[in-house]
């Protein structure tokens, strides 16, 4: 997998914040948490599975992405896999109290590694990271996720390179998924 899915693991968890009012809590993990990572317990102890808008039958594209409390409740973990383990990552996020945002960090199977912040706009969690690494050209990955009526989430990106072009990114649609199992080679 390429650099172009470096930010799957964030534009997840954007999406998947927007659950938190929802039926989902009843289910989430119970253990203590940092206060400002509330929004996340809906996603704790959930797996998810999102297929790639150019997935095709032939050439499947699909991500597993699993959330875990952290550190004592003072992070998230959420660990994700394309494709049984051809490309993964491992993001932490955390509560920045001096930036006053939720801030994360992005490791990837790939070599390279993504610096970001995320906020609310319009009702929707938009994201901002920064790539550092072996990234083919990409600087910047910025984020926007939705959380739908029947319960999925839209994820879309967009890449931006040191020229400030920007290219079109990934477009994903997430679905709760027990039996899916995040997979590392």
């Amino acid at each position: 997998m390429n650099h172009r899915s470096c930010s799957l693991a964030l534009g997840l968890a954007l999406g998947s914040l927007l659950c938190g009012g929802s039926s989902f809590a009843a289910d989430a993990e119970t253990g203590t948490l940092d206060p400002q990572l509330e929004p996340f317990r809906p996603l704790l102890g959930r797996t998810w599975k999102g297929e790639f808008k150019n997935s095709t039958p032939d050439k499947p594209v699909v991500d597993i992405a699993r959330w875990e409390r952290a550190l004592n409740g003072k992070a998230i973990r959420l660990l994700h896999s394309i494709n049984n383990g051809s490309y993964g990552g491992e993001t932490l996020f955390t509560w920045d109290a001096a930036k006053k945002s939720v801030v994360y960090h992005y490791f990837t199977t790939a070599g390279f590694m993504t610096v970001g912040t995320l906020t609310i706009q319009d009702g929707k969690w938009v994201t901002v990271e920064k790539v550092s690494g072996g990234s083919g050209g990409v600087t910047e990955v910025r984020g926007t996720s939705e959380l739908r009526k029947d319960g999925t989430f839209h994820v879309s990106t967009e890449y931006v390179d040191a020229t400030g072009k920007k290219s079109p990114g990934r477009e994903v649609t997430y679905r709760e998924s027990p039996q899916a199992e995040v997979v590392f080679r």
